[in-house]
């Protein structure tokens, strides 16, 4: 055994020699690369081990450190070449994603791809941009992806095809003998198993088939099985949260807590949620307000390490699409042991905060508890509450907590004020409710609306989460933070030219903060533009992320900010609960940094790559029922506003956010159109133009449920 690992440590070492003679002699060559032979002489191998070297130069052509070029080996950043991988493709372009932390990603035309796919680790390097962002031409392909992908079943030339959903525009060979059975029009799993040099040169078999492309129910789970998203559980999972849920609540564990169960704590939630993972109580107090916000105590339940843990971590959130829920914990325990259901004691995280008259936090702290839910408060029924067109039952129902519910309602006001008072924009935005009927089949779309009582408890859950992130500066804990970095400069400047083609005032932005945004948005109130700058202003910001620097978030102008509220449904909501529940117990910031500094750094990467993951297929699932629903109202009118400008048309959103494309080609042909700087879509020689804003009828002419797209054409 002995021998062994000498002989182990003697070929490392020799590996690692042969390493450095291959970089000098690389270094030394430059841009002259150094062919075969000539790099076997400068490593003397033929007085050395062959084995060794051939290892070493493996190992560096995988890392990306050497290249290959025509005239032989080259060292890849003396040619500008560098490291990255495939984030996304569309039908003709995609994009790299560079692994010097903190670059942007790279676009890469599809012609310059070389047939990569999503996951491949790729050498390229950067081309001169058409749009001033970067760009560039993938050299080679260093590492493999399993290549998966979707698409729909097509027939070209007599031959069934596969027709990928991105990738390609041009359908591919199917392996028809490795594949399972397949008909036209369906939408099925596949895998590349030979590789061409370009996209449409792959070939894939068939793994699994979905059914109709047609159906957007069908689509819908092709998406969510192509990005490993799993609507089952392992067993091992569904047993540990099957005991747990069983296993009553233990005294003693009990008697280590804040007893709350006679104090008036309710839940506010949906009609139909069944995971009610907070509740909250309010009382007056000579300064202002004393407020408790009590969230199920999923830590206690959910061990570090554990199988739930472990698929709880992978999954990073819950995904929520069309009637659907994906949990990221098992119901057994969202809907039972850690859902603070009505007259059952649960086990909670309790945050309890002293509020001055102006709704600011004056003190907090944070308490392992035992609650008793009085009521299963409805949104809708307690807006009749506030509204004073409750029934006499309904009066009933809270009649233990009805008083606190104006007093609530008042904190919700002071808080609104102060929030514009700092600067925080307003942004509206618009989700969809997807209505669907017996069979599953989209049978309207409407605009969810929120009323006061989802703002309530919106700023309820802000306060509490704005404590936890003050606990954790404050005690020097290892954190993840809910941050919001300002926008980039360059998307500040691009906002501000479009505002002032649009006739909008704009602020001085040499210092961009919140309250310049919030500026932005009351000029444009009441215009015609007003929904569109709306959207714009939007995705001016940075995407919010997880980390753990407390950057602050720029959106909601505050300082300290992070999601300790719903640990049900989000992995860094638990992550916090865990590292709060050490730092409660034991008072040793130290020994909590010892524990979890590490923790907390693969729990932030992992639950930003999540969030983004969700809010993709989310999107991209409701766009596949839109179309699903439109399909039923083909050519008929409707009034909607141009809501986005591009190269070959313009998008027309209607009010019940459906959003389609009106193509150049459906224009009057008798003058030329063009996109007049994102701004409006213009005729070259005439008057006519559809301009961001602006209202326009349009008749719906086709749909692509496979794809979510929408066409529309301008209604005569």
């Amino acid at each position: 055994m002995e021998n062994k690992k000498n002989m182990q440590k003697n070929t490392e070492e020799l590996i690692d020699s042969y390493t450095r003679k291959i970089l000098k002699a690389l270094e030394k060559a430059g841009e002259r690369c150094l062919d075969k032979k000539d790099l076997e002489a400068k490593c003397r191998i033929n007085q050395g081990n062959p084995g060794a070297y051939y290892a070493a130069l493996k190992e560096l052509l995988r890392t990306g450190d050497v290249c290959v070029r025509r005239k032989g080996y080259g060292l890849s950043r003396l040619f500008g070449y560098w490291t990255g991988e495939v984030v996304r493709l569309s039908g003709t372009f995609g994009f790299v994603r560079p692994e010097i932390e903190g670059e942007a990603d790279v676009f890469i035309p599809g012609k310059f791809l070389l047939g990569a796919m999503p996951g491949d680790r790729v050498l390229y390097r950067e081309i001169p941009s058409r749009s001033g962002k970067p760009e560039g031409e993938v050299i080679d392909i260093i590492e493999e992806a399993d290549s998966r992908l979707t698409g729909k079943i097509v027939e070209e030339d007599g031959i069934l095809c596969l027709l990928p959903d991105t990738m390609s525009r041009t359908p591919i060979r199917i392996n028809r003998r490795q594949s399972v059975e397949y008909r036209e029009g369906d939408k099925v799993l596949a895998e590349i198993c030979i590789r061409g040099q370009r996209h449409a040169e792959h070939m894939a078999k068939v793994v699994f088939c979905f059914g109709n492309a047609e159906n957007a129910a069908v689509c819908a789970k092709a998406m969510i099985t192509l990005h490993g998203v799993k609507h089952e559980f392992p067993e091992e999972v569904v047993q540990e949260a099957g005991q747990l849920a069983d296993a009553p609540i233990d005294e003693r564990e009990i008697a280590k807590r804040l007893d709350l169960r006679d104090a008036a704590i309710f839940t506010i939630d949906s009609a139909y949620s069944k995971d009610l993972d907070d509740a909250v109580s309010i009382e007056r107090t000579d300064k202002g307000y004393r407020l408790g916000v009590h969230i199920a105590d999923v830590s206690h339940y959910v061990r570090p390490k554990s199988p739930l843990d472990l698929e709880a971590i992978e999954r990073g959130t819950s995904v929520y699409y069309a009637d659907q829920v994906i949990p990221m914990l098992p119901k057994s325990l969202s809907n039972g042991i850690c859902s603070l259901n009505p007259q059952e004691d649960r086990l909670a995280f309790s945050a309890l905060m002293e509020l001055d008259k102006h709704g600011e936090i004056i003190s907090y702290s944070f308490r392992k508890s035992v609650i008793r839910s009085r009521v299963k408060g409805v949104y809708t029924e307690v807006n009749e509450i506030l509204a004073g067109t409750a029934s006499q039952e309904l009066l009933e129902k809270y009649a233990e907590v009805i008083h606190m519910i104006p007093l609530m309602n008042e904190l919700c006001d002071v808080r609104i004020s102060e929030r514009e008072k700092r600067g925080a924009p307003e942004i509206e935005t618009t989700e969809s409710a997807i209505i669907l009927n017996e069979n599953g089949i989209c049978v309207d779309v409407q605009p969810r609306t929120r009323g006061k009582s989802e703002c309530i408890i919106e700023e309820m859950m802000l306060l509490a989460n704005e404590a936890s992130a003050k606990m954790a500066e404050e005690k020097g804990l290892p954190f993840v933070y809910r941050v919001h970095e300002k926008p980039s400069m360059e998307k500040i400047e691009n906002l501000e030219h479009v505002l002032i083609r649009l006739g909008v005032a704009v602020p001085d932005f040499s210092d961009v903060k919140p309250v310049h945004l919030a500026q932005i948005l009351k000029n444009a109130k009441g215009t015609d533009a007003y929904p569109v700058i709306n959207v714009m202003v939007l995705r001016s910001m940075a995407k919010a992320a997880y980390d753990t620097q407390p950057i602050g978030h720029f959106g909601l102008a505050l300082a300290d900010y992070a999601h300790f509220t719903s640990p049900i449904r989000r992995y860094p909501d638990l992550a916090i609960h865990r590292i709060l529940s050490m730092w409660c117990e034991s008072g040793d910031a130290s020994a909590v940094n010892k524990r979890y500094k590490g923790f907390v750094t693969e729990a932030a990467k992992r639950s930003s790559d999540a969030e983004v993951r969700a809010i993709m297929l989310e999107r991209d699932c409701e766009d596949c029922y839109k179309a699903e629903y439109m399909q039923q109202h083909l050519g008929e009118e409707f009034e909607g506003i141009v809501a986005g400008i591009s190269d070959f048309g313009f998008y027309v959103q209607l009010p019940n956010s459906v959003e389609g494309l009106v193509h150049v080609r459906t224009l009057p042909e008798d003058d030329e159109w063009y996109n007049d700087d994102s701004i409006a879509f213009r005729e070259v020689n005439g008057n006519r133009e559809f301009r961001l804003g602006a209202a326009v009828q349009v008749r719906c002419v086709k749909t692509d449920i496979n794809s979510g797209n929408v066409d529309f054409e301008l209604a005569e």
